[in-house]
């Protein structure tokens, strides 16, 4: 009988999961097939080549799914046989290995473990900065400081052109608190233009006195995250550190002014992928593209983010809410604590609660700072605590007080007739008692007044156009020399001497804003006009139009009779 040959696309598929006899053509072929393709994934998308690197298992995961499906391909075109049963058998153990070690060094298992990861030490108020140093305290969120950077740049015809500004950094420069920002290429042809030269220089803003400087480099940055190609930063530290696991790579400048780029440099402490955290620094020279590993206590002291404030906030709650378990931090919640929360939309629109915190400059590091409270989402806290983020250095303090959030509703509710926008606030430490410290700003972002509010007593507020008049006017309210009402402006109490008595009948309200002040203006029945500023005749919110009241007035400037 003649025997007929059945090729491959003939076979049900059932055939397909037989072991056939090896075909080293097919093999070869598919092997080579999916190293090039995979190659260029990694080139793309960079894993660590680490096991404790999760997306290194989902890169083996999706590379012997591209293989499977490439040597069916060719199975089907050479019309042969070859089978996918040890392929699919290796992508079951890959899948069960990731999910089992992901649940393995989950906080279900080891929740001991994750509350030991973050030391937190005890302290007192006294560790808070103390007012004296009220003239290096940065206030300026980083929305402002993009604000002060266009403005800079916008102002450099050479530079505009092809930069934009990149990500602002907090840090510590020459014993003040500063934010810096490269420049970064303006997509790739104005990189491929540029690429000989780099990128010229970097922005540095001062929070302090609201100023911004274009530092201009005597040798441009080559290696910056915003080049392509083998000049990515990302790509050159990958390709010279196959394996390390790092993250928050970031900008920032030594005290001579020289540009750096630092990353975190962090393992896994529970299982494969639990328990993160960071063991060390790598700093890298974006101009010759040199690059150094340290350990966490070797890092340079100018180095001021090494242990970014997400994760040293992540670490705090797992500090505080897991340590007498997992299941009490679900259920009956006993001692459990978390840090200051914001709520906001994500980018399905689900609403997600991320932590919030605010920057101290101490001793020439920067320190993060962020209320703690319960659980139960009310507006008072229970502490504070306070994180180096260059040395993972914790201390908590107790001090019962309103929440950030709370004292910054209480800053913009003094000065609600001019609809400023509070800043999340610094902590300053005013004789002993602490106290919120922000800036107040207008629809456009600008920085009009500043607010002090006690943490204690939130009712406690004190405004002004300046941060050195707004402390003084806080310590003399906190030391009842003045009352409450007098500590909202920034200007000394009226002359009203000269001022005498009228009742009038308003024809017309009108406010105007001014010099970054709200006027009223008063229209009387014989069109003569009266002004003041709102805040000082608050009451006139009550009145309307066609409604009689009696002033104090030299016959321009008014005052509410009381």
């Amino acid at each position: 009988m003649k025997k007929r040959t059945v090729y491959i696309n003939e076979m049900p598929a059932r055939v397909l999961w037989k072991e056939p006899k090896l075909q080293k053509d097919v093999f070869v072929i598919s092997l080579v097939i999916t190293l090039i393709l995979m190659f260029g994934a990694w080139y793309l998308t960079l894993p660590a080549l680490n096991l404790k690197n999760p997306g290194f298992w989902i890169f083996l995961f999706v590379s012997v799914f591209v293989y499977m499906f490439i040597k069916c391909l060719v199975s089907v075109i050479k019309k042969k046989d070859t089978g996918i049963r040890n392929p699919v058998i290796v992508l079951v153990v890959l899948a069960v290995g990731l999910i089992g070690n992901l649940l393995y060094g989950s906080r279900l298992f080891h929740a001991k473990a994750y509350s030991e990861i973050l030391k937190v030490e005890d302290a007192e108020i006294d560790l808070i900065p103390s007012v004296s140093g009220s003239s290096s305290i940065a206030l300026m969120d980083t929305a402002s400081a993009e604000r002060l950077g266009d403005r800079k740049i916008g102002s450099l015809s050479n530079v505009v052109s092809q930069f934009n500004v990149g990500d602002y950094m907090q840090i510590n420069y020459q014993d003040a608190p500063v934010k810096v920002a490269a420049l970064k290429y303006d997509g790739f042809f104005k990189w491929n233009a540029n690429k000989s030269q780099g990128v010229p220089g970097y922005v540095i803003v001062n929070p302090v006195d609201m100023s911004a400087d274009y530092s201009a480099l005597k040798e441009g940055m080559k290696y910056v995250p915003s080049a392509y190609f083998s000049k990515n930063l990302y790509r050159h530290v990958r390709f010279h550190n196959m394996g390390l696991l790092v993250d928050n790579i970031h900008f920032e400048i030594d005290e001579e002014g020289n540009p750096w780029y630092v990353g975190s440099i962090y393992d896994h402490t529970i299982g494969l992928f639990g328990g993160k955290k960071v063991t060390g620094a790598i700093i890298i020279d974006p101009v010759s593209g040199d690059m150094q590993k340290y350990a966490l206590s070797d890092v340079p002291v100018w180095a001021d983010i090494v242990i970014d404030g997400d994760l040293i906030c992540t670490q705090y709650n797992d500090h505080a809410q897991l340590v007498h378990g997992f299941w009490n931090s679900v259920f009956s919640q006993t001692d459990c604590r978390q840090v200051t929360t914001i709520r906001s939309a994500n980018e399905d629109g689900d609403e997600e609660a991320y932590p919030d915190y605010g920057y101290i400059a101490k001793e020439g590091d920067i320190w993060v700072y962020t209320g703690v409270t319960s659980l139960n989402g009310d507006s008072s806290n229970l502490g504070f605590i306070l994180a180096n983020e260059r040395t993972a250095e914790t201390k908590y303090i107790t001090c019962a007080g309103a929440d950030e959030f709370s004292g910054m509703k209480s800053a913009e509710g003094e000065v609600q007739e001019k609809g400023y926008i509070a800043s999340f606030p610094s902590l300053i430490n005013v004789e002993g008692t602490p106290t919120y410290i922000m800036v107040l700003k207008d629809s456009n972002g600008l920085v009009k007044m500043y607010a002090a509010v006690n943490v204690e007593q939130y009712n406690i507020v004190a405004t002004a156009a300046t941060q050195a008049d707004c402390i003084e006017k806080y310590r003399k309210l906190m030391n009842a020399e003045i009352t409450p009402d007098e500590a909202k402006s920034d200007e000394p109490a009226k002359d009203t001497s000269n001022y005498t008595e009228m009742t009038v009948k308003v024809k017309k309200l009108q406010t105007i804003d001014k010099g970054g002040d709200t006027y009223i203006y008063v229209v009387d029945e014989t069109d003569h006009i009266y002004n003041a500023k709102y805040a000082d005749v608050i009451g006139m919110i009550l009145v309307e139009e066609g409604d009689e009241i009696t002033i104090l007035t030299d016959g321009t400037d008014f005052l509410l009779k009381e």
